[in-house]
C-alpha cells in the first residue's frame, strides 16, 4: 500500500471509534445514576468508616460543575465500554505487517491481557475505601475535608488506571521473553532485586499512602511475575531443545 493509503485506512479507522464513542457516550447518559452510584460508592463506604469525629463533604465547583460531572463521568464509561472497539482497531491497523507466528501470538496475548487488566481494575475498585479512609482520617477532628468531586474522579480513574496496568507486567515479561530480550534465567537470576522493584513500583504508583493499599498491589504483581517466569524459563528450554534437534531427517538420531 502508499503512504496515502495507510493514512485513508488510519482514518477510516479512527472514525469508526469516534461513532462508536458518541453512542456509548450517548446511551450512558441515560445511566448516569447507575455509574454515579459505582464511582461514588467507594467514597461512602470510607466517610462510614472514618473515625469519629472527622467531617468529610462531597462537592463541585462552579456553576457548570454538575454538567462536567455528567460529561466526565459518562465520558470515562464510554472510554472503558469501547476499549474492546478501539483495541480491535488498532490490532487490525498493524495487524497486516506481522507474520502468521506474530499475529497467532497476538490473539493469545489480547485474549489474556484484558481479563488480567479486568482483574486490577476490579481489585483497585475493591482496595479503595480503605485508601480514602486513610487518606481523609489523616485530618484533625476540628478540620472538615471538603472534597471536589472532579478531584475525586481523577483519583478513582487514576487507581483503576494504575492497579489494571500493573496486571499487564507478566504479559510484557512473556513478550519480551518471546522476543530474545529477556531470557528466564536472568529473570531468576535478578528476582530478588525484581521484587524489590515491585514494592516500589506500588508504593509509588498508588495515590494513597497506605502500606494496605501498596501491598494488595504488590503482592499480586509478585505472583504474576513469578508465574511469567516460569513460563519464560519453559519457553528458553523448549526454544534450546527445537535448536539441538533443528535440521534433522526422521531417520537421523540426535546428539542426546
Amino acid at each position: 500500500m502508499a503512504l496515502s493509503d495507510h493514512f485513508r485506512e488510519l482514518r477510516a479507522r479512527v472514525l469508526k471509534v469516534a461513532l462508536t464513542f458518541l453512542v456509548v457516550f450517548g446511551v450512558s447518559l441515560f445511566f448516569f445514576d447507575a455509574l454515579f452510584d459505582f464511582v461514588f460508592g467507594p467514597y461512602e463506604e470510607a466517610v462510614k468508616n472514618l473515625p469519629d469525629g472527622t467531617k468529610a463533604i462531597a462537592s463541585t465547583s462552579g456553576a457548570g460543575g454538575g454538567l462536567m460531572l455528567y460529561l466526565k463521568l459518562c465520558g470515562f464509561a464510554a472510554l472503558l465500554l469501547t476499549c474492546p472497539v478501539w483495541l480491535y482497531q488498532i490490532w487490525a491497523f498493524i495487524m497486516p505487517g506481522l507474520h502468521p507466528s506474530e499475529k497467532r501470538w497476538t490473539r493469545i496475548f489480547v485474549v489474556i491481557a484484558v481479563p488480567l487488566f479486568l482483574v486490577g481494575v476490579l481489585l483497585g475498585w475493591l482496595t479503595l475505601p480503605k485508601g480514602l479512609e486513610v487518606l481523609i482520617g489523616l485530618n484533625p477532628s476540628v478540620i472538615t475535608s471538603i472534597i471536589d468531586f472532579n478531584d475525586y474522579l481523577q483519583f478513582f480513574t487514576r487507581t483503576l488506571l494504575v492497579f489494571g496496568l500493573a496486571f499487564e507486567i507478566p504479559v510484557f515479561v512473556v513478550m519480551l521473553n518471546r522476543a530474545g530480550v529477556v531470557k528466564g534465567k536472568t529473570l531468576a537470576q535478578y528476582r530478588p532485586w525484581i521484587i524489590i522493584g515491585i514494592f516500589v513500583f506500588a508504593a509509588v504508583a498508588t495515590p494513597s499512602t497506605d502500606p494496605f493499599t501498596m501491598t494488595i498491589m504488590a503482592v499480586p504483581m509478585v505472583l504474576l511475575y513469578g508465574i511469567s517466569e516460569v513460563i519464560a524459563r519453559v519457553h528458553d528450554r523448549r526454544k534450546a531443545e527445537r535448536g539441538v534437534n533443528a535440521g534433522l531427517s526422521p531417520d537421523e538420531a540426535s546428539p542426546l
